[in-house]
């Protein structure tokens, strides 16, 4: 009976091992096929360089003795992107990562200059779901120990190094983290991507986070995960399995969608306005579907927000400075509150880095003027800017005004609404009802703007209130940067301009009596073809012609001229003499002349000229007028802001002032100087102009406008068929990688013109006497009364000859006394 129950006892125990084993083998064989599948992409890379080669990781560098291992960011790309995506990640934000980056494409993919992980018997189909797994299982693999976290990103997805290096810090890695913007899949997929109610995904387009736990938790089982794929989705399916071999979903947050930001917009997004509050706050931007975009964006943030956080670093150091010298003790005018001074000078001067002036706290009294005529004036800021300091007090706010009241107010309301969420309130800006402004040098801008706000409690009793309140706020001044040069580089530049000027001249001169080797001419620069209109005036175009010899001829500046005469024949003996003279003393110099009967027609003119064989294709020309006087650099000026095909100069010139009228009573042989005293730069006036012939001539432009007659109006009709040029559809240079070949061709030789318009001091306009003909049509007349009282006197001249007579505050008095008593009348 014994015997019987030992050999049913051992019996039992053989089935039992039997089953353990058939259990085994039978496990082992189902999944023999993903283990073969990672076995064969878990090779060499296809270059000869070892993993850690290839992201310049050295032996040495561990998670404890090294500040480059906190991350390392796995980037799928594709081989026909590696010259185009890849590459903008890699000169952008991809060297700066505080970790390792590598980009894993299919197999045989290799670069020579980026870290490119060719991962075997895989191939760029699109979904990617067994590249990002592979690219998982070779994270892990190689890296596992060497970094605390593990990105996987896409080649369209750019990252802010700083702002993810500060995130990852403030988390324990150690930890199983799975980072990302949480999904369950769009309102079409919603139920149909076999994920349990409380399960997710982290999105793939912004980026998916995983501390090196996470990636030690389910590296190990990917063949399984490989092997049991539910859907097309690459980012859900890792979701998957994350969720089922580390236990952990996508993280819950809301505020994950502003610091991992996915924009909606395609191939759109980002590619108009950069300074929005989405690009300031997020940590990655996705997504980035062309090269030129991502470094339009990182050039944005790295050279636009990060210098704009270092002045005001800086800024705040100069106060602390000030502040500490304060509890110290330390005297105002102590060397020692001067940097970069030695403490034994005896210098008494102020030093543009001096403390006592950029250390001052934030206050709208921090100039103190000396006396009235150093008061500043405050401009009022409503629908329109209303200034005392131009000559026209209601302008329009400019792009570049607007764009900084919005930068202020944004600033403001983050600030104000930093807390919100705590507070369970928050308030909104509304509009800006009215404003003043002023702007002193020495301190920055001064800023008072009433601001409608709408008060929102959205905890306990709720309410949403409308509310007004001012706002006072100094835009402060940093310090003032100076780089040195060896050379004066702009005077150096003019130098070398006027001897190869000089020296092609004579070259010329040779060529024209000998015949000399085209190589022994040097490179001429563009000629240059004053355009001069005229009619009567034979004094001015006497004053002319000599500046013109002074300043083209005997300077050898390489020019000609080239003069529209209107006038009967009888009329222009003396213009034609004057003409004949000059060609008679420099034979070798380009001077011509065309004669016109009719009426003055400034458009006719120059249309004429334009289209004339005395002007080249290549030839730069400048239509001018001939109260015009201008010096060697203006022509240096010419060249080097008009570009063929390219670029129209529009210079704004200085027009003198009533002689009669300025302060110097317009005594004296020197010229007036370049003050508000004595002239203005006319921003308003178009009709000195530099461009190419070829240009001129477009098919879109085709020349000036010749049916107006007289004076003005003109130069505004041409300037407006520019703009529409340059307003023309733009071809965005993108990489060939991802567009035709023949692209970037075809669209560098659209002509697409730009206006440069910048103020010329030494192109100035002499005063005459302005006659305005009233049979002129009406925009014509108004333009030249406008010009006229623009230029009786200054502004300061202006109001001192008011002031001075008191029939014209008796005037006022009657006007408001009768204005008054017409509304009490309504």
């Amino acid at each position: 009976m014994l015997q019987h129950t030992m050999t049913k006892r051992k019996t039992l125990i053989i089935a039992c091992f039997g089953i353990a084993l058939g259990l085994c083998i039978g496990t082992v064989l189902k999944n023999y096929r993903a283990l073969e599948i990672v076995k064969r992409c878990n090779l060499r890379p296809t270059n000869l360089k070892t993993p850690n080669e290839i992201i310049g990781l050295e032996d040495e560098d561990t998670i404890q003795n090294s500040q480059r291992n906190l991350v390392f960011v796995g980037v799928m790309t594709a081989k026909s992107f590696l010259e185009g995506r890849a590459r903008a990640v890699y000169d952008t934000w991809g060297k700066e990562v505080p970790g390792r980056i590598a980009f894993f494409s299919s197999e045989g993919s290799y670069s020579e200059e980026l870290p490119v992980v060719g991962l075997k018997n895989v191939d760029d189909r699109y979904p990617p779901q067994k590249k990002s797994f592979m690219m998982l299982y070779y994270m892990y693999e190689h890296y596992i120990d060497r970094f605390e976290w593990f990105i996987r990103a896409d080649d369209d997805v750019y990252m802010e190094p700083d702002k993810l290096e500060r995130f990852l810090r403030s988390i324990d890695s150690s930890k199983p983290q799975f980072i990302g913007q949480a999904g369950k899949g769009n309102s079409e997929e919603f139920g149909l991507l076999s994920l349990e109610f409380d399960e997710n995904f982290c999105m793939g387009g912004p980026g998916v986070i995983l501390s090196s736990e996470t990636l030690r938790r389910v590296a190990p089982h990917i063949p399984t995960c490989l092997k049991n794929l539910y859907s097309t989705h690459e980012d859900v399916e890792v979701g998957r399995c994350v969720q089922k071999f580390a236990g952990i979903p996508c993280t819950w947050n809301y505020e994950m969608q502003y610091i991992l930001r996915h924009n909606s917009s395609g191939r759109n997004a980002y590619t108009g306005k950069l300074k929005r509050k989405e690009i300031h706050n997020a940590i990655t931007l996705h997504p980035i579907k062309q090269a030129p975009l991502m470094y339009r964006l990182h050039s944005y943030i790295q050279q636009g927000l990060k210098a704009e956080e270092m002045r005001q670093e800086s800024l705040l150091l100069h106060r602390d400075i000030k502040r500490m010298a304060k509890y110290l003790e330390v005297p105002d005018d102590s060397t020692y509150m001067l940097p970069s001074v030695s403490p034994d000078s005896d210098s008494g001067k102020r030093h543009f880095q001096d403390h006592n002036i950029l250390g001052i706290s934030p206050e709208l009294n921090k100039f103190v003027p000396g006396s009235t005529d150093d008061l500043l004036d405050w401009s009022f800021i409503a629908r329109s800017l209303y200034s005392a300091s131009s000559a026209n007090p209601k302008q329009k706010i400019d792009s570049s005004m607007r764009e900084g009241l919005e930068d202020v107010i944004t600033e403001v309301m983050e600030n104000i609404n930093n807390y919100s969420r705590q507070r369970g309130r928050v308030i909104e800006f509304r509009e800006l009802l009215y404003g003043y402004h002023r702007l002193d040098s020495l301190h920055g801008q001064d800023l008072i703007l009433d601001l409608l706000l709408i008060y929102k409690k959205y905890r306990g009793k709720k309410m949403t209130v409308p509310v007004r309140r001012h706002l006072y706020v100094q835009r402060a001044f940093t310090g003032i940067f100076v780089k040195e040069f060896d050379e004066d580089f702009y005077n150096v530049t003019l130098q070398q301009s006027l001897l190869g000027s000089i020296l092609h001249s004579g070259m010329a001169r040779l060529s024209s009596h000998f015949t000399m080797a085209s190589g022994l001419l040097p490179q001429a620069e563009d000629k240059i073809v004053f355009v001069l209109p005229i009619s009567g005036r034979l004094g001015t175009f006497e004053r002319f012609l000599r500046t013109y010899e002074r300043i083209c001829i005997k300077a050898e500046q390489h020019c000609d001229l080239l003069v529209v005469i209107f006038g009967a024949p009888e009329e222009l003996g003396d213009h034609l003499q004057l003409l004949s003279h000059l060609r008679g003393r420099h034979v070798y110099q380009q001077v011509n002349w065309i004669q016109r009967s009719g009426s003055f027609s400034r458009g006719v003119a120059l249309d004429v000229a334009a289209r004339s064989s005395y002007i080249q294709p290549a030839d730069i020309i400048l239509f001018i007028d001939v109260d015009m006087v201008f010096e060697v650099t203006t022509l240096q000026r010419v060249r080097m802001h008009t570009q063929r095909g390219r670029q129209v100069y529009l210079p704004i010139v200085f027009s003198q002032y009533d002689p009669q009228r300025r302060s110097d009573g317009g005594t004296g042989d020197l010229p007036p100087p370049i003050d508000d005293e004595n002239g203005y730069f006319r921003q308003f006036g178009f009709g000195i102009c530099a461009i190419y012939k070829s240009d001129i001539l477009d098919e879109d432009i085709n020349g000036f406008d010749k049916d107006i007659t007289g004076w003005g109006l003109e130069d505004v009709k041409f300037l407006e068929k520019i703009v529409r040029v340059g307003t023309r559809q733009q071809g965005f240079l993108s990489n060939t990688a991802e567009l035709p070949l023949d692209y970037n061709e075809a669209a560098d030789q659209w002509r697409r013109l730009s206006v440069f318009r910048a103020p010329d001091p030494t192109l100035v306009h002499v005063y005459h006497d302005i006659s305005c003909d009233i049979q002129l049509e009406a925009a014509q007349y108004n333009m030249c009364l406008g010009t006229k009282a623009n230029s009786l006197g200054s502004t300061r001249l202006m109001e001192q000859l008011f002031y001075n007579s008191r029939d014209n505050f008796r005037f006022i008095a009657d006007f408001n006394r009768q204005k008054q008593q017409q509304q009490q009348a309504r």
